[in-house]
């Protein structure tokens, strides 16, 4: 399987464009040169590479190709690019996907972020700790000037998206985002929505693949005079999160190329056999120790029972994560769901033995019984690498992001 390279940091000396910051706009006229001007002495007085920016004007019917066209011809480090369709998601697919800067960001053209989070947005990508970066206005460290009804609307979206998607980062929406072009170059072409909810798929997508999302508290002041149809592009996220989800519950988010090889851990048969056997070791030494505890109290069936099932709940996802490389939580209940079957397989065989052994011999020491117990895990586990390898964990390995 074709990974991602290992994050490098890079090279303090550049003569390209490390960072293209992109301004998406639509009948910007009132504010593109303000803001496009503020941005670029900015940048020329604190970022420490070489820089463009790159005003993608997607389908303006007023003044703002114009402005655009005069800021790039003016401004040396500024370039702008015309898309004939609409929507913030398609300019920053095409604009991201033309680039050749290593880092790639984009922001509002009305500048709600304040600018001195942009260096800070993009220095864990630059020195290669992070793949994707966020503003984020739901930290703790934000300082956030908006009204009641965005406030409102803004954290209802993300609990939203926590409670369907189950996602991990804070703020989906924020107009302040970098991501590396190596990642951009393969997470990109997943990305469907044109519109407003790109952030938020590109993030639930990354997410799933386990790439490293950084945020970053930023402090932001509301634009009063936003156009953005704020009903319209809810039902356009509904839809969106929706979508997602019902590719989350089929297992068909594709994620797989999006791995990097990083962790140093062996790929293959004999990686994960290893791993394997290192989880099994454990698992197994507590599940001794949960039996010898339990068995006074519980007898031996129940005491037997009740080990399996809390070592195997932690077997599953030792295994998901270290032996199987499956990271972030999608698909994560449906794993645990097709290993407690594979739990009840080892159940069947440790309870038989034990069965036999007490009818063969109704006085065996608790010496005995553990020794019995031990021999049939050996072959459980043998049995349970199978399944989980062949069955569980199957159709991740095939394009849901696991990595083998």
């Amino acid at each position: 399987m074709d990974h991602l390279p290992l994050r490098t940091p890079l090279a303090a000396e550049q003569r390209e464009p490390v960072l293209d910051v992109v301004v998406p706009v639509h009948n910007e006229q009132a504010d593109l040169e303000r803001s496009v001007r503020r941005l670029h002495a900015h940048l020329r007085e604190t970022f420490p590479y070489p820089f463009r920016i790159t005003v993608a004007d997607n389908a303006s019917t007023d003044a703002t190709p114009a402005i655009a066209a005069r800021l790039a011809a003016e401004l040396p480090e500024t370039e702008w690019l015309r898309l004939a369709g609409k929507g913030r998601g398609r300019a920053l697919h095409t604009a991201w996907s033309r680039s050749r800067a290593p880092v790639l960001a984009y922001l509002d053209v009305d500048l709600s972020t304040d600018l001195a989070a942009l260096l800070p947005l993009v220095a864990p990508l630059i020195s290669g700790h992070s793949d994707i970066a966020i503003g984020t206005r739901l930290a703790r460290g934000s300082r956030v000037v908006r009204g009641p009804r965005r406030e409102v609307i803004s954290r209802c979206y993300n609990v939203l998206l926590r409670s369907t998607l189950a996602v991990g980062f804070s703020d989906a929406q924020c107009g302040f985002k970098a991501v590396r072009r190596d990642v951009a170059e393969r997470l990109l072409p997943l990305v469907q929505d044109p519109g407003w909810f790109f952030d938020t798929e590109m993030l639930v997508i990354a997410e799933r693949a386990g790439l490293r999302i950084h945020e970053v508290p930023v402090d932001w002041v509301d634009d009063p005079d936003s156009r953005v149809d704020i009903w319209a592009t809810a039902l356009a996220d509904l839809r969106g999160i929706a979508r997602i989800g019902a590719a989350l519950a089929r297992g068909t988010l594709p994620t797989a190329r999006l791995r990097r090889r990083d962790d140093g851990q062996p790929d293959g048969l004999a990686g994960q056999l290893l791993r394997f056997g290192a989880v099994g070791a454990v698992s197994t030494l507590g599940y001794i120790l949960l039996y010898a505890l339990l068995r006074p109290a519980a007898g031996p069936q129940a005491a037997n029972a009740l080990a399996l099932l809390v070592c195997a709940l932690a077997n599953t996802a030792a295994n998901r994560r270290l032996t199987f490389g499956v990271r972030g939580r999608g698909g994560a209940l449906r794993h645990q769901a097709k290993g407690l079957l594979v739990f009840l397989v080892g159940l069947a065989l440790t309870s038989g033995s034990l069965a036999v052994l007490h009818r063969l011999a109704p006085d065996a020491a608790h010496l005995t019984e553990l020794v019995v117990l031990v021999a049939a895990n050996l072959a459980a586990t043998l049995l349970r690498f199978l399944l989980l390898r062949a069955w569980v964990f199957r159709a991740s390995r095939r394009g849901t992001g696991t990595r083998v």
